[in-house]
């Protein structure tokens, strides 16, 4: 039953991405290109949203649906790690015109060419999972 929740706000997601244009190759591209405010304002937006969010279940102490207490663990920061990971995602979402998400919504869509980048995105996913003890993190 809870899977069904899951699905749901899944769903539910996909249509209010679709329906902004976020999942739009052309959005995607004015933004690369500094046309448009429209994608900027979705992930500040976005952004502002995950940061009252976040501090709001720490400093409440807020737990999950289970009763389980909701935990942060900070990750090592480290140049290369942001750096690198930045430039291949940056790179990939050019060149693709869609970042994970995105890609389930077009999917969804019915744009079956975006097929092509959902099994290249799973072996991208599959090689790092391979290479993971050798990259720098």
């Amino acid at each position: 039953m809870r899977y069904l929740g899951y699905l749901t706000i899944g769903i539910f997601f996909g249509i209010v991405m679709f329906k902004s244009e976020a999942a739009s190759w052309f959005r995607i591209y004015e933004m690369f290109k500094f046309q448009s405010f429209h994608m900027y304002g979705i992930m500040g937006s976005a952004l502002a949203v995950g940061l009252v969010g976040v501090q709001i279940i720490k400093r409440k102490k807020i737990k999950s649906f289970f009763g389980t207490p909701i935990t942060f663990i900070p990750k090592q920061k480290s140049f290369s790690r942001y750096m690198y990971g930045g430039i291949l995602f940056g790179l990939g979402w050019g060149l693709v015109g869609a970042c994970p998400g995105p890609i389930y919504v077009l999917l969804g869509a019915g744009y079956l060419p975006i097929l092509v980048v959902f099994g290249s995105a799973i072996l991208g996913t599959f090689v790092y999972g391979i290479l993971r003890d050798k990259l720098p993190h």
